[in-house]
């Protein structure tokens, strides 16, 4: 991914080559996976389906939720997950900064903002919510703002890998103005922040490479499959099922997610440490 040049986010600008894995056999989704992102309305459709069933879940404790769309987005795609979210008693916010293309002048800026905001507001530590890109952007925010983080969830995020294995690449450098072929800088990226973060992601993922989302295993990392698309991630009823459970959890008291019962059918947890 890109380098956003915000001094107020040194981490993305201060790398190193010393450790960079080869990723060179790692290739962006083939034709047939692109293709099947068309089941995208399905899932839509079985979240209206599932909607009864996942308003049962279990109710948060009202702490706030910063939402972060992927690239080429906006708040509109993000709305479904959000309105879940607000119905089990989070205090959801949208990052309100139109359609993400990138780390473009004033985004970093702004999102670290809003999130002190959020902090000053509710007086609670805050939980970072990415779908892709945006994903993205709630890791190095908490890598940058640990103490007022609660907790990372990402959605199909590309965050580790090489840089091009995507689908989007091509479209991220002409919206943005970055390169997104910075090995180093990857390398940089792919360390996970300092408080418990949850990937979810899909092996059937047509626009990321799935194993471009898994963490390495450790002690407050997790990795949570789900038969799902890219697009359809953000309102797909198992993704979100598992978003949800990972958000009820009480703070200072978070636990891996684990498949057991009826949930080994639809979850798989690659990577525990």
């Amino acid at each position: 991914m890109p380098s956003p040049r915000s001094p107020r986010f040194s981490r993305w600008q201060t790398t190193t080559a010393a450790h960079v894995p080869d990723w060179s056999d790692l290739r962006a989704p083939n034709a047939w996976l692109l293709l099947l992102e068309g089941r995208a309305p399905w899932e839509y459709a079985a979240l209206l389906a599932a909607t009864p069933w996942l308003k049962k879940l279990p109710h948060g404790d009202g702490h706030p939720v910063l939402v972060f769309p992927g690239l080429g987005a906006n708040d509109l795609t993000t709305a479904p997950l959000r309105a879940l979210l607000d119905s089990l008693g989070y205090m959801t916010q949208p990052w309100g900064q139109g359609f993400n293309f990138g780390p473009r002048a004033g985004v970093l800026e702004q999102i670290k903002h809003d999130l002190q905001a959020l902090h000053r507001r509710h007086h609670r530590k805050v939980s970072l919510l990415g779908w892709s890109l945006g994903g993205i952007y709630a890791r190095e925010l908490a890598k940058e703002c640990p103490d007022l983080v609660r907790c990372v969830i990402t959605l199909g995020t590309p965050f580790t890998g090489h840089p091009r294995a995507t689908n989007a690449w091509r479209f991220f450098e002409l919206v943005s103005g970055h390169t997104s072929n910075d090995p180093a800088l990857m390398e940089a990226i792919r360390q996970p922040p300092p408080v418990p973060t949850t990937s979810i992601y899909s092996k059937t993922d047509g626009v990321v490479a799935w194993r471009c989302s898994v963490n390495e295993p450790g002690p407050l990392v997790e990795n949570i499959e789900v038969h799902a698309s890219h697009i359809g991630l953000g309102f797909n009823p198992m993704a979100l099922y598992a978003l949800a459970d990972r958000l009820a959890q009480p703070e200072g008291a978070w636990q891996p997610f684990e498949p057991k019962g009826a949930r080994r059918w639809f979850y798989k947890t690659p990577g525990a440490a």
